[in-house]
């Protein structure tokens, strides 16, 4: 599928192949990044820019084929747009062997940040540790003890989980790895009433996290819960309801961020698709508008001048203070968010700073 009103062919342009989950258990997060990326693309009327846009079907193996495609036929310039971790290790290792840019505007798997990071590899939406990260601080904050922790069992997964106790000073209650996709939570449940927990964290992105806050709210279990805000994005809040409200969540974005960037981007985004923005559209739109920046000054032919353009992460990002770490990560400020609800709309606010300039986990380990 191949998207636009932008023309390419000609020197400076860039050509960008969008892989992402527009189909199934996860569109609303691919969605998302797409109408965000596409959103940026639109307000800045490049006419150097095409985007090509594919949808992954949540399948590593359908993942792999379409980069095929894009880089071998496509002859892309530019890769971005994966929401699931091991897709994203199924597709950037090859990608950047080809000498291919890969933006993230979601995917951070620790291995990437890591020994495995990589010059032509740019995250522009967190290591995935750091989120949970925060939520682990805060949970320390607020003095819990013993929470109990639960994540699918997929990269991102454990990386949640790992995040959350490096920075938890307590001792979980009890630790749980579901299955990816899975939608009765009717035995982890029952763990959960039967742990002494004092608290409740769970990351459990998409249809995976309606279906459990769901079957929790109607459990009779009494536990405040604290999680990341892909479980209590947008999206999801809508689906989820009253269940929902009051739940503490960590993220490193708000629709009520109060900058410039921000504010000019809710709105817009309001006005073109009807709806608010999620994390995930705030994600696409500041990976759109950091390839723009980096398009502004430097050719993409000329690898190591596009590299560092990208680098300087010279653009207005809707987080406010933005910039790149050693491994090309972000070091940003991690909000602790409420969820709220704004006339018949559920949503979030900010109530807290967990974690200042924070820098990820694995950033040491990288070196080019």
């Amino acid at each position: 599928m191949a998207t636009g009103g932008f023309a390419a062919g000609h020197e400076g342009g860039v050509k960008v192949g969008m892989i992402t989950t527009l189909s199934g258990g996860g569109a609303g997060l691919g969605i998302d990044v797409r109408d965000g990326f596409m959103l940026a693309a639109k307000m800045a009327g490049n006419d150097k820019l095409e985007v090509v846009i594919e949808d992954d079907q949540r399948k590593p193996e359908i993942a792999v084929q379409l980069a095929d495609k894009m880089i071998q036929s496509e002859k892309v310039d530019v890769l971005t747009g994966i929401i699931w971790s091991n897709l994203a290790m199924a597709v950037v290792p090859a990608a950047v062997a080809q000498g291919k840019f890969y933006l993230s505007p979601n995917a951070g798997p620790s291995q990437l940040a890591g020994k495995g990071c990589n010059p032509l590899y740019f995250n522009v939406a967190w290591q995935n540790d750091a989120l949970h990260e925060a939520a682990g601080a805060y949970a320390s904050d607020t003095g819990y003890q013993n929470t109990f922790i639960l994540a699918p069992n997929y990269p991102a997964g454990q990386d949640a989980l790992t995040g959350f106790k490096r920075f938890f000073k307590g001792e979980p209650a009890g630790e749980i790895y579901t299955q990816l996709g899975q939608t009765d939570y009717a035995a982890e449940l029952a763990q959960i009433r039967a742990s002494g927990a004092d608290s409740v964290f769970f990351f459990l992105p998409g249809g995976m996290g309606i279906s459990f806050l769901k079957q929790y709210a109607s459990s009779g279990i009494d536990l405040p819960v604290v999680g990341p805000a892909f479980s209590f994005d947008q999206g999801i809040l809508q689906a989820v309801g009253e269940a929902a409200l009051g739940v503490k969540n960590t993220s490193q974005w708000s629709k009520d961020l109060d900058n410039a960037a921000n504010v000019e981007f809710v709105a817009a985004f309001e006005a073109e698709y009807g709806r608010l923005p999620s994390l995930y559209a705030s994600q696409g739109y500041d990976t759109a508008n950091l390839l723009l920046s980096a398009m502004g000054k430097a050719d993409v032919k000329d690898a190591d001048a596009f590299r560092a353009a990208l680098a300087e992460a010279d653009f207005a990002s809707v987080r406010g203070d933005f910039k790149f770490g050693t491994n090309q990560h972000p070091v940003q400020d991690y909000y602790v968010r409420e969820v709220i609800k704004e006339g018949d709309v559920f949503t979030n606010k900010v109530i807290a700073t967990s974690l200042t300039d924070h820098v990820d986990a694995y950033a040491a380990e990288c070196s080019y």
